[in-house]
């Protein structure tokens, strides 16, 4: 399972980085390593073209409560608003960035809410949450339940048109798709599509992607098992592990992997499930491709194809919730 060319321009430059083995170093060791972002970057220059962001219209970073109303207030957390060129109003994209729940930020995960905003014509907000070990598990899914509901009582002042949807990639997957049955079980606006790019759903690391893939790069099983390990999430509870929860009345889903991964038979088990919930799903696997290629576009092919596939996804999604209203 080779990566294809542009792929591994990417992996090459990343290892020229000089990164150290994530689940060898403490948190705040980690947080501080190179990232496959910084890899783009690093290709880019090679290339000599432009490092620039992919533009959008606007880009409006503030803090939120980090908690929703039922539980105690601890701090504020980031979020980063991005709108789209032209007149709205416009849908709304809810977006959870990756990271295992112990690394990573809004500025790590800057490249595909832009290609999402640009691609799906929709307001953009990419939430960051707390992180483990620091806060562990529920603290990340409470954050994000919060920023969901604060998107939800400021659709106006967003330039909204009421319709959302919600997305993450990775850690942000399982929280994405957490967020939606929490939304369901406590009666609040559902989103009208989730997007969930090579998704964690379960804690179970024995599937055969965790074996081909365990040495993989950027992902490897044992960074999977000291994000585990980090935030502890609870067995059985059906917001970490998606895929033994009860998926009833989810909305349509779209589903990305890529091929060389250990987390590549997460996102195939999810779908079966959907389905045999009622669930209307999409599953498309990309070959060649590691971990944490869809915010890749402006170095691979893949990512672009893959942005492009899941944003006329959610576009039709928010069409048909328009026709509806």
């Amino acid at each position: 399972m080779a990566a294809n060319p542009q792929m591994q321009e990417i992996l090459d430059a990343f290892e020229e980085l000089g990164p150290e083995p994530i689940h060898m170093l403490d948190p705040k060791e980690a947080r501080k390593q190179p990232t496959p972002a910084d890899a783009v970057e690093r290709v880019l220059e090679k290339r000599r073209e432009s490092i620039d962001p992919e533009p959008v219209a606007s880009v409006d970073d503030r803090k939120i409560d980090n908690a929703d109303s039922s539980l105690p207030l601890v701090g504020k957390n980031p979020i980063r608003i991005y709108t789209p060129e032209g007149e709205g109003p416009f849908p709304i994209l809810v977006y959870y960035h990756g990271g295992g729940f112990v690394i990573a930020d809004l500025d790590v995960y800057d490249s595909s809410p832009r290609a999402l905003a640009n691609a799906a014509r929709c307001v953009v907000v990419s939430c960051d949450y707390r992180l483990a070990p620091e806060d562990p598990y529920p603290a990340a899914h409470n954050d994000a339940f919060a920023a969901y509901r604060w998107v939800l009582d400021n659709v106006d002042e967003l330039g909204g048109n009421g319709t959302i949807a919600i997305a993450g990639e990775s850690a942000g997957g399982n929280i994405a798709c957490g967020t939606t049955l929490r939304a369901r079980d406590e009666g609040l606006q559902m989103p009208v599509h989730q997007l969930l790019v090579y998704p964690i759903v379960d804690g179970d690391f024995s599937k055969p992607a965790f074996e081909e893939h365990a040495q993989a790069k950027p992902l490897s099983k044992p960074m999977m098992e000291w994000f585990a390990e980090h935030y502890a999430p609870e067995a059985g509870d059906p917001y970490f592990s998606n895929s033994n929860a009860d998926l009833f009345g989810l909305p349509p889903t779209t589903i990305v992997n890529a091929e060389i991964d250990p987390l590549r038979d997460d996102g195939p088990l999810l779908a079966e499930r959907l389905r045999s919930a009622g669930v209307e799903v999409e599953h498309r696997h990309y070959d060649g491709v590691t971990h944490e290629f869809f915010g890749m576009g402006a170095a691979l092919d893949a990512a672009k194809e893959a942005v492009n596939y899941a944003a006329g996804r959610m576009s039709r999604s928010f069409e048909k919730s328009r026709a509806r209203a």
